[in-house]
């Protein structure tokens, strides 16, 4: 069951990439552009998270904050971090609660990897609540960015 357009986004606090914990509700205020992706490190999640890489100062302008998602483990995530230069937040959801919560969840991936996230893209206005979803079952597809950029301008 994913999170629908007009509902409250569901809170959360993961640990970052810089093993820091990040709650959704520190970005109150400003529009938030959350990237689930499966794993660090495979084709389709650098293209997604480069993507929004390469028009950061864009979301940086609109008063935008992306955030990236993953179950990988936050020490997977610091090095994928690094190697892109992503300047935004990836948040490790190790336990797989964020991803459920917003119905971006595999039970079973490729090579039998059960709970990995869907790739899938969420706007929140800037009192949290879902303007865009975008949950995609094909994980070789990705994320409409024309229209995220759209519903953030």
């Amino acid at each position: 069951m994913s999170v629908k357009i007009g509902e409250a986004a569901p809170q959360f606090i993961l640990v970052s990439n810089e093993l820091k914990s990040v709650s959704l509700a520190d970005y109150k205020g400003k529009k938030v552009v959350i990237h689930f992706f499966p794993m660090a490190f495979t084709g389709t999640c650098t293209t997604q998270l480069c993507t929004m890489r390469d028009s950061f100062g864009y979301y940086e302008g609109l008063n935008a904050q992306i955030l990236g998602i993953s179950v990988d483990s936050p020490f997977t995530l610091k090095k994928f971090a690094e190697e892109n230069d992503y300047q935004f937040p990836l948040l490790s959801d190790f336990n797989k609660e964020v991803s459920k919560a917003y119905g971006a969840f595999y039970e079973e991936f490729v090579f039998g990897l059960k709970g990995v996230s869907k790739r899938a893209a969420f706007v929140l206005d800037e009192e949290q609540k879902v303007i865009y979803a975008e949950v995609l079952d094909v994980a070789t597809d990705l994320p409409d960015f024309e229209a995220i950029a759209n519903v953030v301008k």
